[in-house]
């Protein structure tokens, strides 16, 4: 594997992550400090390969900066997260993380390194997707935008690696063999460490060799080496020894095992499971001593164990970026939400006089209601019914209100004298009907007459989807001329109730309704395929409506849940039914 300089990148996105110090504001400074500290952290865990801590930290820093608008490290930060990514072996993330870097980058011809290692690392993309056409023109926009010479020879390198894996020696010896020369420059000379020299010697040597010139290249391959031996880049050599151990492999074999070994043992010491995977391959082919079978079964081990690390970060990638947006979203509708009321109290101050008049009022008319039927011996009646009605109101609030007001904002804002727009208002007030038309429907008299049983169908079969399938049994097996109205009534709002909190938080897809009874007592059972939650997570509100119900006809209302596992409720009721007042409501 031809090794691309990644490490011109890494030190030009140090030195140009910071932008030129400008006065800022206190509430700013403190969220550029943080930010600052996030980012640092972020690279410090980069450089222990704690990737997955690294793209959490690079990720936060990257929204506190977007708040300051600081496009400087917006870009540096972006790219270090799509360089996580190609650690990780995610080129396409990668692709989709520097599009938007080149988007945020400074518009400031002093910072031009910025689109430079964008379009290098792109290129380095695609040359692992082997996409080489398209790798060697983000190459050659890369060197276009460098204005240092030093700096340019990255992408120019890069080039001629994508001319070696297309086999094309032709191609590469001269781009090589002219940088190797331009290193002797004065103005490059001065710049240039041994890394630069070391790394030309050994991908021209290899070239060389690779073009039938053996002798050549592999005079520049060991000088490479040397070079690197010299000034301990250990992590350099590894590339050398596999070049070494390619060339060995059809004139030594011994010595290209010898070489083979060499690479496996120093990428293991530094975690590089590119090349421990390259020198097994090659011991492998080689078949020259006993271990092949051992060489092949770690291979095959560590090819997996890097598939299943790469799929994992894959996924939690996607989850911390999910996170952030949903995150960002709902700051961003707490700012409005906080903008529009303070607009809202500035103009209508009356209003808010208006509103605690209504309130009172509604307090008193709920006071006299509560004592009404307390004196009237139907203290449960009336919970039941002044949760029904604060359900409506909370629903008529949550699920009407916003929606009537957007329709409104929509008609100031937009020319109604379009067909589009008239369209869309005409959808909005449509859909506001069909959820008026909805709650009135959970909400009309029972028929506990000889249609009930038709009335507990339709209305179950009203949350019947293409995605969500409702299946009742042994409804119709059930005497009901034999129940009650109350526990009819009962049972039709504890059905509705479940359905309710079905929808709006199980995302079931198969809902099923068992209905049994026996000379004692009736039973039903409910249960559902949909996402669960802790039993201490339950929200209690619908759940306490559906209690109390229960507990007012002597029945016994039990749920078993689990995240991931599904919602069950078993509801158990006798035959007779007495009305019993409780001051306290049981959960």
């Amino acid at each position: 594997m031809l090794r691309s300089p990644f490490f011109y990148c890494f030190i030009l996105l140090v030195l140009f992550s910071c932008e030129e110090k400008k006065p800022i504001a206190p509430k700013t400074e403190s969220i550029q400090k943080e930010a600052r500290a996030l980012r640092d952290k972020a690279i410090e865990s980069y450089d222990k390969q704690n990737f997955n801590i690294a793209f959490y930290q690079f990720n936060k820093s990257k929204d506190l900066y977007n708040i300051v608008k600081d496009s400087g490290n917006i870009s540096y930060v972006l790219i270090r997260i799509a360089e996580i990514h190609q650690r990780n072996g995610d080129y396409y993330g990668s692709k989709e993380i520097l599009t938007e870097a080149l988007q945020t980058i400074p518009h400031n011809e002093k910072d031009r390194n910025y689109p430079a290692s964008i379009n290098n690392y792109l290129g380095i993309a695609d040359k692992e997707l082997s996409l080489y056409d398209d790798a060697i023109y983000y190459y050659k926009l890369a060197a276009n935008e460098y204005t240092d010479p030093l700096l340019k020879h990255a992408p120019l390198q890069n080039i001629a690696a994508v001319y070696i894996y297309q086999k094309k020696y032709d191609k590469a010896i001269p781009i090589l063999d002219s940088l190797l020369q331009s290193l002797s420059r004065k103005d490059l000379k001065e710049k240039a460490t041994p890394y630069d020299k070391s790394i030309l010697l050994d991908n021209l040597g290899y070239a060389y060799f690779k073009n039938g010139i053996k002798d050549k290249g592999f005079h520049l391959m060991n000088e490479g080496l040397q070079i690197r031996i010299d000034s301990k880049d250990t992590y350099g050599s590894i590339e050398s020894y596999l070049h070494l151990a390619d060339y060995y492999s059809k004139k030594d074999i011994t010595k290209s095992d010898e070489n083979a070994l060499a690479a496996y043992e120093i990428a293991t010491k530094f975690n590089s499971v590119d090349e421990r995977l390259e020198a097994l391959q090659i011991l492998i082919s080689n078949d020259n001593t006993n271990n092949t079978a051992k060489y092949t079964q770690k291979y095959f081990t560590l090819n997996d164990s890097i598939i299943k690390v790469r799929n994992n970060f894959k996924n939690k990638s996607a989850k911390i970026k999910y996170d952030a947006k949903k995150e960002k979203e709902e700051n961003e509708k707490l700012r409005l939400e906080k903008a529009e009321n303070q607009l809202s109290l500035q103009r209508a101050q009356y209003l808010k006089i208006v509103s605690v008049i209504v309130f009172v009022f509604l307090v008193i008319l709920i006071f006299i209601l509560i004592r009404y039927y307390k004196n009237k011996n139907k203290a449960i009646e009336f919970k039941t019914s002044y949760n029904t009605e604060t359900r409506i109101a909370k629903k008529i609030h949550d699920e009407l209100a916003n929606d009537v007001f957007q329709v409104i904002a929509f008609a100031e804002s937009q020319p109604l004298s379009t067909e589009n727009t008239k369209e869309n208002l005409l959808q909005k007030l449509d859909d506001i009907y069909s959820r008026v038309r909805g709650i009135s429907r959970e909400n009309n008299s029972i028929d506990t007459g000889a249609n009930f049983t038709h009335s507990i169908k339709e209305m179950l079969s009203a949350y019947n989807t293409r995605e969500r399938n409702i299946m009742v049994t042994n409804l119709e097996n059930i005497n009901w001329e034999n129940i009650d109205d109350i526990k009819k009534i009962t049972i039709s709002r504890i059905l509705q109730e479940l359905m309710v909190n079905m929808k709006k938080h199980s995302e079931a897809s198969i809902v099923v309704i068992r209905f049994d009874s026996d000379q004692k007592s009736i039973s039903i059972n409910y249960r559902d395929n949909g996402k669960g939650c802790e039993k201490s997570m339950i929200v209690k509100n619908g759940l306490q409506n559906m209690s109390n119900r229960v507990l007012a006809i002597n029945g016994t209302f039990d749920i078993e849940t689990e995240p991931d596992k599904g919602f069950k409720v078993k509801i158990s009721m006798p035959e007779q039914t007495q009305i019993k007042v409780k001051e306290k409501f049981a959960y």
